[in-house]
């Protein structure tokens, strides 16, 4: 009987010992899904409030910027929908992936704004935003066949 007895009990452990594991890791998973989710407020309210807005309120600095672009209120008005849009469906689960790279794009067009517009001036700015948005994009990669599967449903 106590050799019976001995194995299970060393199975036992080595269960236990793997579920703390289990439970290491699944807590290390739920601080990085946290963080990521702060992230995505985050950038969100930048792109909302800090970008879009001035933008949509032709506010004096942005519609500068949009003048000697040549690009006037129109284009001012379309960036800062374009940013709008992209903050609120940051925050939308199905949306994230895809709203964190057409952000992306949309910097990678504003970085070349800076450098042939600006001398430079601020062009740092869109690149630094590349990259939690591409973290965000690539994390969040998963949603995108959920979004394909309820546009094929539509249509």
């Amino acid at each position: 009987m106590s050799e019976t007895t001995a194995p299970v009990t060393s199975l036992n452990a080595a269960s236990t010992t793997q579920t703390a594991s289990d439970r290491s890791v699944s807590a290390r998973g739920r601080r990085a899904r946290i963080a990521l989710r702060a992230l995505q407020v985050v950038l969100a309210l930048f792109f909302g409030l800090a970008s879009a807005l001035p933008k949509l309120i032709a506010h004096p600095s942005a519609a500068e910027s949009f003048d000697k672009m040549g690009w006037g209120s129109a284009g001012m008005y379309t960036i800062g929908l374009l940013e709008l849009a992209g903050a609120v469906a940051l925050l939308i689960p199905v949306l994230q992936s895809v709203a964190a790279t057409a952000l992306s794009a949309l910097m990678v067009g504003a970085f070349i704004v800076q450098v042939a517009v600006f001398d430079g001036q601020y062009a740092a700015t869109p690149l630094i935003l590349i990259v939690p948005l591409a973290l965000i994009a690539w994390a969040r990669r998963g949603h995108n066949a959920d979004l394909l599967r309820l546009v094929r449903r539509r249509a």
